[in-house]
């Protein structure tokens, strides 16, 4: 996913196309075509802005490029390349970088009869903003042609353009369309995954461990089978790579994900798990004390999660939650104490009743209780 502006912008975050970014987005354009109508782009774009939210800008304001630009798209995608400010040089991507989405929208909707102008954009754009978004419909529908330049581009000097080889090529990418055609069969991707595993960029080593994550939720054996392949002779970087790439397995107790990085089913474990206080508020917090321990007289690498079952308006959800990972040593226990809040968040509603949680330990749910919420 694109990366995003700092926790003190995101309350706003539709707010960063607004019409202060109309207006820098027609003068980056002014400068290098004397021809664009800067003023008729800027009411087009303007009119209306306020009342969309996030989305709707990025394709208003594309809509505007559109009707003000030349009509002949190369020559139009020309002129927005060339009006893009500097490249960045560090990994980090300005926040006004945000201004530059909707280029990356007008190519997505105008530049699919014009691959190589529009591959050439998206290269430059991705250095300013991001091209994840821009390049889902070339992946959809001309597949063949865009996997073969990606895979060109993971050898590309930015780590900008790099990552962007994986993010864009993610099947479940967060704010994206899905590109169900990669569900369904993601081999397509492995090239690009196995060019980026061992790239010296963090920023891209998690772009490539989110797409592997993505895969995961559709195919978990075959990804679970490549980590596999990877981990042998892996240094602490494509480790890292595989464990953050296996970890909706890892939470869903998936044996072959939990023994690929070392956590066995448990042995001759006994365990309970308390929660206090037994009634708590919204907004309140329950605390979780987990006891562990065995009769094995070897040691086990625990990994100790615990899974909380969410009462909804209709049935319940559950979400796993990590907690730690411990040594249990040979014939001995281990004891936990977590705090956890009950506090409604953006992404998660809360209800009333009684809701369960279980103690998960290598993937294996061993002890469970419950509390009320009102």
């Amino acid at each position: 996913m694109c990366p995003g502006p700092s926790t003190s912008e995101r309350k706003a975050f539709k707010h960063m196309i607004d019409r202060v970014a109309v207006s820098t987005l027609a003068a980056q354009i002014t400068d290098v075509h004397a021809g664009f109508d800067h003023d008729a782009f800027v009411r087009r774009a303007a009119r209306g802005l306020e009342t969309l939210e996030l989305a709707d800008r990025v394709r208003h304001v594309a809509a505007a490029l559109a009707a003000t630009l030349p009509a002949d798209v190369p020559e139009a995608l020309d002129i927005l390349t060339r009006s893009l400010p500097p490249a960045a040089e560090g990994r980090d991507l300005p926040i006004n970088g945000f201004r530059q989405w909707p280029i990356g929208a007008f190519i997505a909707q105008h530049g699919g009869d014009h691959f190589e102008a529009s591959m050439h954009a998206m290269t430059e754009l991705t250095q300013r903003f991001t091209s994840e978004f821009a390049v889902r419909p070339f992946v959809e529908r001309q597949a063949s042609a865009t996997f073969e330049r990606l895979l060109e581009l993971t050898r590309h000097p930015s780590p900008h353009v790099r990552r962007w080889c994986s993010e864009g090529t993610r099947p479940r990418l967060p704010w994206g369309a899905k590109l169900r055609a990669l569900v369904a069969d993601p081999s397509p991707i492995w090239p690009i995954l196995e060019a980026l595993k061992d790239d010296p960029e963090r920023y891209v080593q998690r772009s490539v461990a989110n797409n592997l994550n993505d895969i995961a939720k559709d195919h978990p054996a075959l990804v679970v089978e490549r980590c596999a392949a990877w981990s042998k002779g892996a240094d602490e970087a494509r480790a890292w790579v595989i464990r953050h790439g296996l970890r909706t397995l890892l939470k869903a107790g998936d044996p072959g994900a939990l023994a690929l990085i070392g956590f066995k089913p448990p042995v001759k474990l006994r365990a309970t798990l308390e929660v206090k206080p037994q009634r708590v508020s919204i907004g309140g917090a329950v605390e979780l004390t987990a006891f562990v321990e065995t009769e094995a007289a070897r040691s086990q690498e625990l990994m100790i999660d615990y899974a909380l079952h969410l009462v909804r308006k209709r049935g319940t959800s559950c979400k796993v939650f990590k907690w730690r990972t411990a040594r249990l040593p040979a014939r001995g226990s281990v004891t936990l104490t977590k705090k956890h809040p009950m506090r409604v968040t953006t992404v998660r509603a809360l209800y009333p009743g009684t809701h369960r949680v279980e103690l998960q330990v290598n993937g294996r749910r061993i002890a469970e209780a419950g509390f009320e919420l009102h």
